[in-house]
């Protein structure tokens, strides 16, 4: 399950429960089946936009209150349960596990990626720092035309105000993990 599927889930449950609705009360309000609503909270369905559409409209909530991080103490994400963010089979996967969100300044994914291949990233603006730690294999970065080794268990920190290229030129999978951290 990705990170919005989940998000929705834990966000139906609440507000259905907050509102004192049975799973046939919300049914009948949304005119999505019992059978729906219990896989979208189970977090077993992909919800289309028409059907959260039915939902925000029966439950009279907005479609980021479905959305939004849940303001719990703990949310758990399943790494086998992600689904790649972007992806270019046979070169390189990225799976995140906390998206940007206006109220939180930081953000999280890990990459991986196979022997020879690269990863371009833009960008990321003024202000915003990157975290980096490898995890699998070894990290050759590419920064203004500066080369940085990072080897397993190792990291290193950089702004990213400008492009940067993350390589494997090793022969096994790369894996590692960023954090982006921005300035409020």
């Amino acid at each position: 399950m990705d990170y919005l599927n989940k998000n929705i889930s834990i966000n139906l449950k609440a507000i259905r429960r907050e509102k004192g609705m049975s799973m046939d009360e919300v049914a009948e309000q949304t005119g999505v089946s019992k059978s729906m609503l219990g896989q979208i909270e189970r977090g077993e369905a992909n919800p289309t936009i028409g059907t959260l559409g039915k939902i925000v409209s029966g439950l009279r909530v907005d479609l980021s209150d479905l959305t939004r991080t849940p303001g719990l103490g703990v949310y758990e994400v399943n790494r086998q349960k992600l689904l790649p963010s972007k992806e270019v089979p046979g070169q390189y996967a990225v799976y995140t596990y906390f998206p940007y969100e206006k109220n939180r300044l930081f953000e999280i994914y890990e990459i991986e990626i196979e022997p020879g291949a690269c990863y371009v990233s833009g960008a990321h603006g003024q202000g915003t720092n990157e975290y980096i730690v490898v995890h699998a294999g070894e990290l050759t970065l590419e920064i203004d035309n500066s080369f940085y080794q990072i080897k397993k268990e190792d990291a290193i920190c950089f702004g990213t105000a400008m492009k940067h290229t993350y390589w494997n030129k090793g022969n096994q999978q790369l894996k590692f993990i960023i954090v982006f951290v921005f300035k409020q």
